[in-house]
């Protein structure tokens, strides 16, 4: 085993005394619990530190791995350009895990540097490591807005990069919990903030990785949390090993939580390889959601599935209610995955001979002809969630106060131009905002005139 042992530590610039200026004693546990860990990295004097930082390059469809022999950085922005950090990255096992991900049409590399420059995600680890250890290359690997089975998935690859290079590697998970647990705090208070820190640090206790997938993000985002993500590729790193874990700390006096947990592999356990069982349940809870649905969505489903894994059409089944076989709407097909749009195309009107044939053809165009997203692929069919909007007749209205946003739909017409938006979108609660991004979506600006119409849909689960 490659991985000697893993590390969740917090990175907020005030525990830097020169940054803190005297502030940082009000976190006095958790600088004490850092001290411990660097001690425990020292002791284990590996060749390489792997950390993982909200705080470098993140993309929402690729994980960066910064690339390059050294790099540099300071706690400048912090006023404090006096903290300053030179370092050198395992470039061998940067490329390692690149090829691992490349063989696997894995999305993660060293394309797309933006900033060369240490971020505070990794200088504050490296601060109090640097202090006590000085051995050792760094590799800094950001997080993305991909779903936390990719995370894992990660993990795993850079526990077989080093497992193939016989490198002795410790892994940091940088990250804050909780940003909501103080309404005095400097970004308020939500419910979902204190509900976050004491999951999230049980779960760490215990070493219970395969928790981690239960996480919503809708309640990671209400709790402002910026190390999930961070941990779950940290768990990866650690798959199918038996972990003693131990939890050091955990503050929230500033109104975000501050976690630092220690884990050290203790031998292989065929029971702990959580990423096969969440894809299980994923897949299991993608056929529920399915025979839950109504013949509109279950059809919708069909059709993604058959063209993701197949690239074909399905033929119109026999059993459908008569209306979808003979009447004629235009459609709108939307794809989630994990709760955020993944493809959503649609027809404001008729363009094929019943609605059946209309959703077909809109849920193959949802799934790999959105040209906001990269076409939907068989490994993330599990995770997928499909709602299907029947559209109304469209009919002309003179202003806006003839819309409602919960239940009309509205298009934005100037010339040849058009832009059309649902009814009833999460995030979308005026008129104005409404018919704002319908006018966008048509490249219509502000300063045209342009024409409204609504149209009301029946939308299918």
């Amino acid at each position: 085993m490659s991985i000697l042992a893993a590390f969740m530590v917090p990175h907020p610039p005030m525990i830097i005394p020169e940054v803190g200026c005297g502030s940082e004693e009000q976190i006095r546990e958790t600088i004490r619990a850092y001290e411990q860990v660097a001690e425990e990295v020292a002791a284990l004097k590996p060749e390489t530190i792997v950390i993982t930082s909200p705080h470098t390059v993140m993309y929402t469809d690729y994980f960066h791995i910064s690339p390059g022999k050294t790099t540099s950085g300071s706690f400048g922005r912090f006023r404090a350009p006096e903290v300053k950090f030179y370092e050198q990255y395992d470039c061998a096992l940067v490329e390692r895990i690149s090829k691992l991900a490349g063989k696997e049409d894995f999305p993660a590399g060293t394309l797309g540097e933006r900033d060369p420059s240490l971020d505070h995600g990794v200088m504050v680890p490296l601060w109090f490591i640097r202090k006590k250890y000085s051995g050792g290359k760094i590799v800094r690997i950001g997080l993305s807005g991909l779903p936390l089975t990719d995370h894992y998935r990660l993990g795993q690859m850079i526990q077989q990069a080093a497992a193939d290079l016989g490198r002795r590697v410790v892994f940091i998970a940088s990250g804050d919990l909780s940003h909501k647990l103080k309404a005095s705090g400097p970004y308020g208070f939500a419910p979902e903030g204190p509900a976050y820190d004491e999951r999230i640090m049980d779960v760490c206790r215990r070493a219970a990785f395969g928790e981690l997938f239960a996480f919503e993000e809708s309640f990671c985002e209400k709790a402002a949390e910026c190390g999930h993500r961070s941990f779950v590729i940290m768990a990866g790193a650690l798959d199918g090993q038996q972990v003693r874990a131990k939890a050091l700390s955990h503050q929230d006096v500033t109104g975000v939580g501050y976690g630092v947990c220690t884990f050290y592999p203790e031998g292989e356990d065929r029971n702990r390889h959580f990423l096969s069982a969440a894809l299980e349940k994923e897949k299991q809870e993608y056929q529920e959601r399915a025979n839950k649905s109504d013949a509109y969505v279950r059809l919708a489903y069909a059709a993604v599935d058959a063209w993701v894994r197949e690239h074909r059409r399905i033929p119109v089944p026999d059993n459908l209610p008569v209306e979808m076989k003979e009447k004629r709407a235009g459609t709108f097909v939307s794809i989630h995955k994990n709760e955020r749009l993944r493809g959503c195309i649609g027809t404001i009107s008729a363009t094929e001979e019943n609605i059946a044939e209309e959703i077909i053809q809109n849920a193959i165009s949802a799934s790999s002809r959105d040209p906001r997203f990269s076409p939907i692929t068989s490994s993330e069919l599990a995770s997928l969630s499909i709602t299907v909007d029947v559209l109304g007749e469209a009919e002309a209205v003179s202003s806006t106060k003839d819309l409602d946003v919960k239940r009309y739909g509205v298009i934005v017409s100037h010339g040849h131009r058009r832009g059309l938006l649902l009814p009833d979108l999460e995030g979308v609660d005026t008129v104005e905002e409404q018919v704002r991004i319908a006018r966008q979506k048509g490249g219509i600006r502000e300063d045209e005139d342009y024409r409204l119409e609504r149209f009301e849909v029946v939308r299918h689960y």
